[in-house]
Parts: structure tokens; sequence; C-alpha cells
């Protein structure tokens, strides 16, 4: 089951095309990258999403349904651009916005003491957000987001501001709130955080989508034909430039017996063919096929084109 979909969606603003018939599905209880440069449509889809502003056509499906306005209620949404209050108590404040979302004092004090001990934070309460650091603003901006444990979160560049410990600290919790049920979109320009927390991912540029589907699939949609392998014990040296639809790429010894190797081969030749090919020479210690990264397949599909 999809918690949400998005149908074609197309957004104009004057002469500027936002958003291209543009269609996402994003399977319950998991975690869904929304990808692409700066200005390729990205917010403008998650401010539809959330309602904040509508599509001049397509339709949003939330829970099998169209999406109602107090669809939001189930709907925690992180911005890019963070809505604290800085002369506000931290404490106060989350208790605050807590209620706006129809949580009861007693429910959201509970929910602040488990959060405030997860993060780390448990002598901010009487803090004013002007006195916190970027991240340290940031852990509060999340907190307020996940407080009344919606069915969908959606996270703008969650981990800007936070130093590589408290980047780890979100991505558990994250993962966390995933495997409680909890279905997350995830807009981000980190690309190795599209491959740690998420299941399928899409990709928009110059308002259109791309590409899309599950990560392990696109990577092996665009897979080279290269591979990694470590043969140890060697019988006789290996022929690697006299090998047939071999190209090598780097040759390093490890031990005295032992090679590192990396090549790429045909497109029509099975990974078990290699593998054989391999085998007379001595034994195989490390043998694996080197997908390309969610990196290089952005850089691949977008190139440098940026919106700003």
């Amino acid at each position: 089951m999809n918690i949400l979909e998005a149908k074609n969606i197309y957004k104009q603003y004057a002469k500027h095309i936002a958003l291209q018939d543009v269609s996402i599905h994003v399977p319950a209880g998991t975690v869904f990258g929304l990808l692409g440069p700066n200005g390729a449509g990205k917010t403008t889809l998650i401010r539809i999403i959330t309602q904040i502003i509508a599509a001049d056509q397509g339709e949003i499906i939330f829970k099998g349904h169209k999406m109602t306005a107090s669809d939001v209620f189930s709907i925690g949404y992180m911005p890019e651009e963070r809505g604290l209050y800085r002369k506000m108590k931290v404490g106060e404040q989350i208790l605050y916005l807590a209620q706006l979302k129809g949580l009861s004092k007693e429910t959201t004090m509970a929910e602040i003491k488990h959060w405030f001990e997860v993060l780390k934070i448990e002598d901010w309460w009487n803090k004013k957000v002007e006195e916190l650091s970027k991240g340290m603003q940031q852990k509060i901006q999340f907190i307020s987001t996940v407080i009344n444990k919606p069915d969908l979160l959606i996270l703008d560049e969650p981990f800007s501001g936070f130093d590589p410990v408290n980047a780890e600290i979100i991505k558990r919790e994250l993962l966390k709130l995933k495997a409680q049920g909890t279905s997350i979109i995830l807009s981000t320009h980190r690309m190795e955080s599209v491959e740690e927390l998420c299941d399928n991912f899409c990709l928009i540029n110059h308002s259109k989508k791309v590409i899309d589907g599950p990560v392990n699939e696109v990577r092996h949609q665009f897979k080279t034909h290269t591979y990694e392998m470590i043969i140890s014990d060697l019988y006789q040296e290996l022929p690697l430039h006299e090998l047939r639809d071999f190209h090598l790429l780097s040759q390093k010894q490890v031990s005295e017996h032992s090679q590192h190797i990396s090549f790429k081969v045909g497109a029509s030749m099975a990974t078990n063919e290699v593998l054989k090919t391999f085998i007379p020479y001595g034994t195989i210690a490390l043998f694996k096929e080197v997908l390309p990264s969610i990196h290089d397949i952005f850089i691949q599909l977008v190139g440098g084109s940026s919106h700003e």
C-alpha cells in the first residue's frame, strides 16, 4: 500500500513552470528520497503535498483517498528554512507547538522527556532559541516535527547544521521511526544519506521527473559491468592483458602471492563467466560487482545543471 501518491502534478508561477506532470508514489513504512538540483521543483512538490500551495493540475492521494485539509494533522513537515520563535524558551516552544497539533499537555511532556533524553539535551528547557547554535536549533525543530508521531514525515535537508555525530543520531532515530511504521520523505543533497536510508527515490530536474524506483534497482540499471577482486595463492601470473573482453582498471600487490584488481568486461559477459575465468589462477578471496553510487547517477543524469 502507498501512503502517498502524487499524480500528474503541474504547477506554474507566472511564466515559470515549477512542475511538469510529476508523479511519485511513497510505499507505506518506507523512506523515500526526493532528489534534484536547486530549483528543480522539489520544494514546490513538498508544499503541494503539505497543502501550503495548490497544484494547477493533478491530485494528491493520501492513505487511499484524495487528500483533505484534515490530513495535514497526520503529516509532520520540517522545512529547510526553520520556523522557531527565537525569543521563546525551548521547552515552552515545543509544548506550544505540540498542543497546536492536538496533543494534551500530559502526553506532550512525556514525549518531550523522551526526546530530550534521546538527543541528550535534558538541560535545555529554559534556554532561548536565539542562544542555540544552528545544529542545536535543528534538534528542537526535529522534536517539534515528530512529537505528535505523524504517519508521514517530510524532512527537507534534515542534516543541515549537524556535525557527523549528531547526524548519525538523527539517522538512527529516523530508522527507528521507520521500524515503528512511520513513512518518511527525505529531501536532501547528501547522496550518501539516500543510499544509507532510502528504500526508493525520485530524481527531479528542470521541473520534470527524470527517474524513480527502488535504490538498488536503479543502481543496477546504471551498472557499468565493473568488478573488484582479490585473488590469493596465485599459481601463475594473471594474464590480464591477454584476456579477451577484459579491460584492466587497476592492479596492485596485496601480499607476495595476492593481488587486488578491478576491471570492466563486456555487457554480454555473465558474472559467473567472469568468476570462472579467474578460478584456475588462485583462490578468490574477494569478488564483487561495483555498482555506481546514487551520486554518480545524479551527476550522469543532471550534470552540472543548477537553477539558482
